[in-house]
């Protein structure tokens, strides 16, 4: 990754020469849509117990797809300086029939019962975005700042015996580095931008979690006028987050997913 942003970032510096004309000359640019997002899961854990090593991983399943909201921007504070924001929220909740008989403690819930999922997911962030190329229709930037991430998930299963639960939550934030591509027609009307970002929790405060997040979005824009368009592309997450505790790991592979579109306010 690191020799991915060094190559890219000494590649850009070699073909930019002195411009002071940008590819984007407003101040502020706010993008609020919705994203049509699926998500896909699967849990993984190694243990080991009486000098036995034990290990475990899911088949990937998925917990279905649902609009959530979606919001960026970019506040430009000079020729080749940005300050890029963005927020994205998942939450979904869905039921499932056992396949087997799950034993907890001494109760067991026998298969076919119902039990309840409640997942969600928050991804904020602010990352500097300094312009290595900068010229009237193409714009390369390379990302440095913060994100902050929530996951929360819990489970709940009614028995004749009763009601269990369980919740696990975890919250924390940690640098992001990333890059981002732009490119606009001469009159500005259509424009493209990619960006690819990458966090490390190792290097937050994620408690006994360790893992990484990884995400890569891109759109076409289309402007009405100078202040007011539409957007569209496609979103996707990746996260592989892993707790350590006492002799055991668990280990968890989101993704979150799909098309996206809204509406673009600039001054």
């Amino acid at each position: 990754m690191n020799k991915t942003f060094l190559s890219c970032a000494i590649g850009a510096t070699l073909l930019a020469c002195p411009l002071f004309a940008q590819a984007d000359d407003d101040r502020f640019t706010l993008r609020l849509g919705a994203m049509q997002a699926e998500a896909e899961s699967r849990f993984s854990a190694d243990a080991e117990f009486g000098g036995q090593a034990y290990a475990y991983e899911s088949g990937r399943y998925t917990l279905g797809d649902r609009t959530v909201p979606r919001a960026e921007g970019i506040f430009r504070i000079g020729n080749r300086h940005r300050l890029l924001f963005n927020y994205f929220r998942y939450a979904q909740d869905r039921d499932y029939a056992l396949g087997q008989d799950l034993v907890l403690g001494d109760t067991t819930i026998p298969a076919g019962t119902t039990a309840r999922f409640d997942t969600e997911f928050d991804l904020g962030g602010l990352v500097y975005d300094f312009a290595v190329v900068e010229s009237p229709t193409a714009s390369i930037g390379l990302q440095l700042g913060a994100q902050r991430a929530k996951l929360a998930a819990e489970v709940a299963v009614d028995s004749d015996d009763g009601r269990f639960t369980a919740r696990q939550s975890e919250t924390g934030t940690a640098p992001v580095v990333g890059v981002r591509l732009g490119f606009n027609t001469a009159d500005q009307r259509w424009r493209f931008v990619a960006q690819g970002q990458y966090l490390d929790a190792d290097w937050g405060d994620f408690g006994d979690y360790d893992g990484d997040l990884t995400r890569a979005n891109a759109l076409v824009e289309y402007r009405f006028t100078q202040n007011f368009g539409i957007h569209a592309g496609y979103d996707w997450f990746k996260l592989n987050v892993r707790r350590h505790g006492g002799d055991a790991t668990v280990g968890l592979d989101q993704r979150f997913h799909g098309p996206m579109a809204g509406v673009t306010l600039a001054f």
